[in-house]
C-alpha cells in the first residue's frame, strides 16, 4: 500500500471552501506501563461546526498514519490511536464540497483517496485503536473500521452509514468491512435500513450491542478508559481479549448472507424502486462483498461513488438535505419580529381523531392544559380513551414512566360545554370541513374566549379569511395545518389572512419549534401547498384513467418520480371523500384545471373507499362491482403521456404558486412536500427534477433554479 499522496494534491482546489479538519499527532504513555501509544486527532478547530472528510483532510490523516509506519516497525510505538474532538469522532465527508465535483474523474479521485488512506490504517505495523467519542457517520464511521480495536462512548449521538439516504454509497470501505465485523444482517441494517427510514443512526450503547465497538465506556472518562483499554489489549490481558472475541461473534453463514441480501432487496425496491441510483449501486456492491476481495470491492466502491458524486440524485439530496431540512426547516421565512404570546393553557375544538392527536401533541409537548370539546359527551369521552390508550402505549415501549404518563393524561380534560376555553391563550378548532360549520364554532369560541386569545383552525382547505370575515377580531385567526399522524409528522403549513395580525403568526411559529415540528408561512390559498399540489397530480392522473387509459398504466406512471406511493393507493389512503371534497374546493378556486372526476363521485355514493382491490397474492385488480359504477372515455393514454401530462401540470401549479406569493419560495414548496408526504430527497422534492427533465422550462418559460 503506498503512502505517497501526491497523486490527489489536484483535488483540495476542487473543494475551495473546505474546513479542513486537522489529524494532530501526539505520543501517550499508556496506563501500566504498557508503552507509547501514537494518538491521532481530528479536528477542524471549529466550536460549532462538527468535523468533516474532504480532499486535505484525507491527505493530511493519510500522511499522519503514514509518518507513524517506521515509529511501529522499530518498535519505538506499540500501536495507532484515532480520536475526534468532543462529541465528534468525523461526521462524513463534506458533502457540501463535494457538490462541487463536476467530473467523475475528480469523484473516483476523492473515493480512490479515502480508501488510500482508510487502506494505511487497515495494513498498519501494529495494533490500531479507534476511540468513537461521538458522532460517526459516513466516513466518519469508515474510518473506524479499518481499525484492529474500537471503543465507543456511551453518549455517542449519531452513528450510522447514512449514504443510501443522500445518494451514495459507502465508498471508503465501509460496505467491505461493516458485514465482516458485525456479520451481514447486522449491517444490511445500518447501510440499508436505518438509512433509507429516515435516516436513522444509533447511538453509543446500540453501536456497541451491535458489535461495531468491543467496549462501551462512559463518557465522563472516555478518553481515559479507551487508553487504559488499549493498554489491557497490548498486555495481552486474557479477560479483556477473551470478552471482545465473545462480543464479536455473529453469524456469517451463506444463509445469513442470503437473509441479508433479499432482504435489502426488497426494502430497496419498495423505498426508491430504479429511480434512485445510490442505493441500486450499494445493493450491487452488499451483493458481492462475500465473493470479492478487499481490492476488488475497493474497485467497486471506487467508480460508483464517483459517478454518483456528479450525479443529479446526488445534488438533488444535498440540496433538499442541506438546503431545506438543515437550513430552511430550522430558519423558516416570514418569521415576524412581534414576540409571541406566552400560551399557558389550549383548547380543541373537536374530538375526533385528528383534535385528539392534537389535544396529545399539545400537551405532551407544551405541558400545559388542554381540554377538548365536542357536541356528546360520547365524543368527547371515546376522545379521550384514544388519549390515554395512546400515552400508555408510550409507557409500555418505555418511551416514558407510568408517572409521566399519568401526568400526561393528567393535563387533558374534555367537556361538551364551550365555555371551558374561557382561560385558553391558544384554541385550535379541528371540527367537520364545512365552512358554515367552522364559521359557527369561531362566532361562538368569540364571545367566550379571552380578546388576546388566539383563533387557529386545522383546515386542509378552506378559506381562512372566510371563517374570520364575521368576527369581531379577524386579526387574531390563523391557519395552524397539521398532517396525519400528528406526533409523526413534522410539516405545519401556517396559514396568514391579509387581516392577521403578526402576534398570531409570531405565536404559530413558537409552537411549531415547541412541538418540533417544521413550520413553513403560507398565503391563505385554497388547500395551501402541500394538498393543492398533491390534488392537482391526483386528478391529473383519474383524468387519463376516466379518459380511458388503463388503470395500471394510469396508476403506475408516476414511477420515475420515486415517491412513496401510487396516486390510487395515496388516494385510498386519504379517503376518497376528502379528495374530491378538497379537489371541489380547488375547482371553485382555480378553475377547469382541477378536474373533478364523475366516477369518484359514483364510488363516493356507492360507499367504495378505493379504487383497488387486492387478491391473496397481493396482486391489485379492480372489482367487477366497481368496475361497473364507473364510465370510461375513449382517449387511453401511454404511460410516457401521462407522465408528460402530470409533470407539465406540476410545473404549472408550482409556477401559479410562485407567481401568486403562496410561499416566499420555491424552497418552501420542495420542503413542504417532502415533509408533508414523503416525497424523495432523490429528486430534491419536485423542483430540481422538473428543471432536470425540461419541463419547468417547456411549461413556465424559465427554471426553478436558474
Amino acid at each position: 500500500m503506498t503512502q505517497d499522496f501526491s497523486a490527489y494534491a489536484h483535488l483540495p482546489q476542487e473543494f475551495d471552501a473546505e474546513v479542513v479538519t486537522h489529524s494532530r499527532i501526539e505520543d501517550v504513555q499508556l496506563p501500566a506501563g504498557a508503552g507509547t501509544l501514537a494518538l491521532i486527532r481530528l479536528d477542524n478547530d471549529s466550536e460549532k461546526r462538527p468535523s468533516t472528510l474532504g480532499p486535505a483532510s484525507l491527505i493530511e490523516f493519510g500522511e499522519a498514519v503514514a509518518s507513524q509506519y517506521s515509529r511501529a516497525e522499530s518498535g519505538e510505538i506499540v500501536g495507532l490511536g484515532i480520536i475526534g474532538k468532543p462529541g465528534v469522532l468525523v461526521a462524513g465527508a463534506d458533502i457540501v464540497g463535494a457538490q462541487q465535483l463536476k467530473e467523475t474523474a475528480h469523484g473516483i479521485a476523492l473515493a480512490e483517496l479515502g480508501h488510500q488512506a482508510y487502506d494505511l490504517v487497515e495494513d498498519f505495523p501494529a495494533p490500531t485503536f479507534v476511540f468513537i467519542n461521538g458522532t460517526a457517520l459516513g466516513g466518519g464511521l469508515e474510518i473506524a473500521l479499518p481499525a484492529d480495536y474500537r471503543t465507543i462512548s456511551t453518549a455517542a449521538a449519531a452513528i450510522g452509514l447514512p449514504e443510501a439516504f443522500l445518494g451514495l454509497v459507502p465508498g471508503w470501505g465501509g460496505i467491505y468491512r461493516l458485514p465482516q465485523i458485525i456479520g451481514p444482517q447486522a449491517a444490511r441494517k445500518i447501510i440499508f435500513d436505518n438509512a433509507m427510514n429516515n435516516n436513522r443512526s444509533l447511538k453509543g450503547p446500540q453501536a456497541y450491542e451491535a458489535g461495531i465497538a468491543d467496549a462501551l465506556l462512559e463518557a465522563e472518562s472516555f478518553e481515559q478508559d479507551s487508553l487504559e483499554f488499549a493498554a489491557r489489549v497490548l498486555s495481552g490481558d486474557t479477560q479483556t481479549l477473551e470478552t471482545v472475541q465473545a462480543h464479536r461473534v455473529a453469524d456469517r453463514s451463506t444463509d445469513a448472507w442470503d437473509d441479508a441480501v433479499a432482504k435489502a432487496e426488497q426494502l430497496v425496491a419498495s423505498k426508491t424502486g430504479d429511480t434512485a441510483p445510490g442505493p441500486l449501486w450499494a445493493l450491487q456492491i452488499f451483493k458481492q462483498v462475500r465473493h470479492r476481495s478487499r481490492e476488488e470491492s475497493r474497485a467497486d466502491e471506487v467508480q460508483a461513488l464517483g459517478e454518483l458524486l456528479v450525479s443529479a440524485e446526488f445534488h438533488n439530496v444535498v440540496y433538499a438535505f442541506m438546503e431545506l431540512v438543515q437550513k430552511r426547516a430550522k430558519k423558516p421565512a416570514g418569521v415576524p419580529e412581534a414576540a409571541p404570546k406566552p400560551i399557558g393553557q389550549v383548547g380543541v375544538v373537536g374530538a375526533g381523531l385528528m383534535a385528539s392527536q392534537l389535544a396529545l401533541v399539545f400537551a405532551q409537548h407544551l405541558q400545559v392544559p388542554v381540554v377538548l370539546t365536542d357536541i356528546e359527551q360520547q365524543r368527547v369521552d371515546k376522545g379521550l380513551s384514544y388519549i390515554e390508550q395512546q400515552v400508555s402505549k408510550q409507557v409500555d415501549k418505555g418511551r416514558m414512566t407510568a408517572e409521566q404518563g399519568q401526568a400526561l393524561t393528567g393535563l387533558i380534560s374534555g367537556s361538551t360545554d364551550k365555555s371551558v376555553y374561557a382561560e385558553a391563550d391558544f384554541v385550535i378548532e379541528a371540527v367537520f370541513e364545512e365552512i358554515s360549520v367552522k364559521k359557527q364554532v369561531f362566532a361562538e369560541l368569540e364571545e367566550i374566549i379571552s380578546p388576546e386569545a388566539i383563533l387557529a383552525t386545522n383546515t386542509s382547505s378552506l378559506s381562512v379569511t372566510e371563517m374570520a370575515a364575521d368576527l369581531k377580531h379577524p386579526e387574531r385567526v390563523i391557519g395552524f395545518h397539521f398532517f396525519n399522524p400528528v406526533a409523526v409528522m413534522p410539516l405545519v403549513e401556517i396559514a396568514r389572512t391579509p387581516q392577521t395580525a403578526q402576534t398570531p403568526i409570531a405565536t404559530a411559529f413558537d409552537l411549531a419549534a415547541t412541538l418540533r415540528k417544521t413550520p413553513v408561512l403560507t398565503k391563505d390559498s385554497t388547500a395551501f401547498v402541500v394538498n393543492r399540489v398533491l390534488l392537482r397530480m391526483m386528478a391529473e392522473i383519474q383524468k387519463a384513467f376516466d379518459d380511458g387509459t388503463d388503470a395500471a398504466v394510469a396508476d403506475e406512471a408516476l414511477k420515475p418520480l420515486g415517491l412513496p406511493m401510487s396516486p390510487f393507493d395515496l388516494l385510498a389512503m386519504v379517503g376518497i371523500p376528502v379528495a374530491q371534497h378538497v379537489t371541489e374546493s380547488l375547482r371553485s378556486s382555480f378553475g377547469e384545471r382541477f378536474y373533478v372526476s364523475k366516477n369518484l363521485q359514483a364510488l363516493i355514493d356507492a360507499g367504495v373507499t378505493k379504487i383497488w382491490s387486492t387478491d391473496d397474492s397481493g396482486n391489485k385488480y379492480i372489482s367487477q362491482s366497481t368496475q361497473q359504477l364507473m364510465e370510461f372515455g375513449e382517449s387511453p393514454q401511454s404511460s410516457d403521456e401521462v407522465f408528460t401530462t402530470v409533470t407539465e401540470a406540476l410545473a404549472e401549479e408550482i409556477g401559479l404558486m410562485l407567481d401568486e406569493e403562496v410561499v416566499a419560495s420555491v424552497k418552501d414548496i420542495d420542503l413542504c412536500l417532502i415533509l408533508g408526504t414523503g416525497w424523495p430527497f432523490h429528486r430534491g422534492g419536485i423542483s430540481p427534477y422538473l428543471d432536470q427533465i425540461g419541463v419547468s422550462q417547456r411549461v413556465n418559460g424559465k427554471l426553478f433554479h436558474p
